[in-house]
């Protein structure tokens, strides 16, 4: 098996609850201004971003807890009637239906997704990016501090982005993974990003970002 760039401690479905609550208390100040400035740089603006977040955590629940071999319905398609607060809400609630999934999840259970046949722990690989990075988003369309962390994202990125320059602070490695940023050396990358969500046993040594987040 080729060495990943990165090692850190397996995540656990409380990195995933701890990565929920970190967007909880980043965002809660900004909860009742204007969410529908733009994300960051992106196209999508800070209400459709965090709406998102709860879809990708529930599709990834529900594909893990069915065994699912090929792509399901999506069980949300957000919920405009929500307002922020309880879009972050909802994120939380989302994060801890995946973790109590993982939990009970038997050793080698997987499920569907467009990047591989996912494993537990690459589930809250692709989970824990989707907040930390979303988070981290939406806090630079408002103006405000994020600094993510280096322990989640450590964990992050030695599990579903075993390809990504070492040598760095682990927030700016996630940040680069997930095509956010530059690194010394390492131009930014396009939208095709992609991770590696199948068990690392699988990873054949290549980086081949093929995909966008989602």
């Amino acid at each position: 098996m080729p060495h990943p760039t990165w090692t850190a401690p397996d995540l656990t479905p409380d990195d995933l609850i701890a990565c929920a609550a970190l967007c909880r208390d980043t965002l809660a100040p900004v909860r009742d201004r204007d969410w529908s400035l733009p994300a960051g740089d992106l196209e999508w603006s800070c209400r459709y971003a965090i709406d998102h977040v709860a879809d990708a955590l529930l599709i990834y629940a529900g594909h893990l807890a069915t065994r699912a071999p090929s792509r399901r319905p999506r069980p949300r398609t957000g919920d405009p009637a929500r307002s922020p607060a309880d879009l972050l809400s909802v994120v939380e609630t989302a994060a801890a239906i995946l973790a109590a999934v993982v939990r009970a999840a038997p050793p080698g259970a997987r499920g569907f997704h467009g990047s591989g046949m996912a494993d537990a722990t690459g589930y809250l690989g692709m989970a824990g990016t989707e907040i930390l990075i979303h988070t981290d988003d939406i806090a630079a369309g408002f103006g405000i501090p994020f600094a993510g962390s280096d322990d989640l994202a450590a964990k992050i990125v030695a599990r579903i982005f075993p390809w990504t320059p070492a040598g760095v602070p682990a927030w700016a490695a996630l940040r680069w993974s997930a095509g956010r940023a530059a690194l010394p050396g390492h131009p930014r990358q396009d939208e095709h990003w992609d991770w590696h969500c199948a068990p690392l046993a699988e990873w054949d040594g290549a980086s081949q970002p093929t995909a966008p987040l989602g």
